[in-house]
């Protein structure tokens, strides 16, 4: 499947509460949302596998890839496209062997010291943050903000995508810092009209 990382979303559980989940992912797809990872960081696995089978489900046909945050299990047990881990979820190594050679498999990365130990081999990109503080990860590591983030990606050798409390009006900057997306959570999750939310990321080539 092919990977587009310009608008990509990240889901949060409890501001997809009121409207849904899957409806809120469709209509940012609709929007012009080029990926989604299912992020849900309370719930355990057993929790999560029908919820990623179902927003699989209702991807299918769509050519937007379902990446599963963290948990290598639901992404092997939903069928999901692949997996994206941070520095302290397992082993690269691992997780590619398991889920095969066709899964997209993403890694957090905050420095450049963990740049240098990137396996391109084993990796299809790498997710370059936080640019800014977010709430939704209170454990994060120091914002990198639009310098930071620059020269991370122009160190990286794989495709890159920006994340870390991001909004349409950091779109511009995001893409002079030399990456190939942004991702998003409630710049998008946390707004009534999730299709129009997305719609307003211009800078990515965004068809919706």
């Amino acid at each position: 499947m092919r990977l587009d990382l310009s608008l990509y979303l990240v889901t949060d559980p409890e501001l997809c509460a009121e409207r849904g989940l899957e409806d809120t992912v469709l209509a940012a797809m609709k929007g012009g949302v080029t990926l989604v990872q299912l992020r849900d960081k309370q719930a355990d696995d057993a929790e999560m596998i029908p919820v990623a089978r179902r927003l699989k489900a209702a991807l299918a046909g769509s050519g937007v890839p379902l990446l599963i945050n963290d948990r290598l299990e639901v992404a092997l047990a939903s069928g999901a496209d692949g997996l994206h881990i941070g520095q302290d979820d397992g082993e690269v190594h691992e997780a590619r062997a398991a889920l095969g050679p066709e899964a997209i498999l993403g890694l957090s990365v905050q420095t450049h010291d963990q740049l240098a130990r990137v396996d391109t081999t084993r990796l299809d990109y790498l997710g370059l943050g936080p640019v800014f503080a977010t709430p939704s990860k209170q454990d994060h590591a120091a914002p990198l903000g639009f310098d930071g983030l620059a020269a991370l990606a122009g160190a990286s050798p794989l495709p890159t995508v920006a994340i870390g409390g991001l909004k349409a009006e950091h779109a511009a900057a995001v893409q002079r810092a030399g990456v190939n997306g942004m991702a998003v959570i409630s710049a998008i999750c946390g707004t009534p009209d999730p299709q129009a939310a997305a719609r307003a990321f211009p800078y990515f080539g965004q068809t919706g």
